[in-house]
């Protein structure tokens, strides 16, 4: 995918041993989202090496970190009227619906962490290369293990919600949550591919 590679974290460990990693990993600076930052500095080894959700570094020619994205497999459960008739169709294709509560319960792929590099002064990636790199990841993966959605949670700001739902990348919205804990009321989105 051009000037950029994708490496799985548990393979960046394995290449430049855990206290490099680690110290990579620490200059990971994503000043637009405090949450992202702290994930990849405190958590996204850990919760690689338990099986949890695996990061990949998405690395430019000089070796230096761009971006990240982290993805993990878990069920989602998208209430049927949330969708678009077309949507439902696609929705039928990876699930039952559920008649009595008109809900699909969905094993999917969730977007947990997203988030460019800033630690160099600037970024060195668009937002829309590392969401292509994404895609260009869990259709490979797809192939490994099957499935078809990808969903993501993000805050109810119109500069990602136009990212996320533009034509380029088509994420529709199925449901919202509030996090008491982060007072902060997030936008679920899900993308068939």
């Amino acid at each position: 995918m051009g000037k950029f590679e994708t490496i799985n974290i548990l393979d960046m460990q394995r290449a430049v041993g855990e206290e490099d990693l680690e110290s990579i990993l620490s200059g990971f600076s994503c000043p637009m989202n405090q949450e992202v930052q702290f994930f990849v500095r405190k958590n996204a080894l850990e919760f690689a090496k338990k099986r949890m959700s695996i990061t990949y570094l998405v690395v430019d020619e000089r070796s230096r970190v761009a971006a990240i994205f982290t993805l993990a497999h878990k069920p989602v459960q998208v209430t049927n009227m949330d969708l678009s008739r077309n949507m439902q169709k696609k929705a039928q294709r990876h699930a039952q619906l559920d008649e009595g509560t008109n809900t699909y319960m969905m094993s999917a792929f969730l977007l947990a962490q997203f988030g460019k590099n800033y630690q160099y002064g600037v970024s060195l990636i668009t937002g829309q290369e590392l969401m292509d790199l994404t895609i260009f990841t869990l259709k490979e993966i797809q192939t490994l293990i099957g499935g078809g959605m990808v969903y993501l949670e993000c805050e109810e700001k119109p500069q990602l919600l136009n990212f996320y739902q533009g034509e380029k990348n088509n994420f529709r919205k199925f449901g919202e949550r509030y996090s008491n804990k982060d007072a902060t009321k997030y936008i679920q989105l899900l993308k068939f591919f």
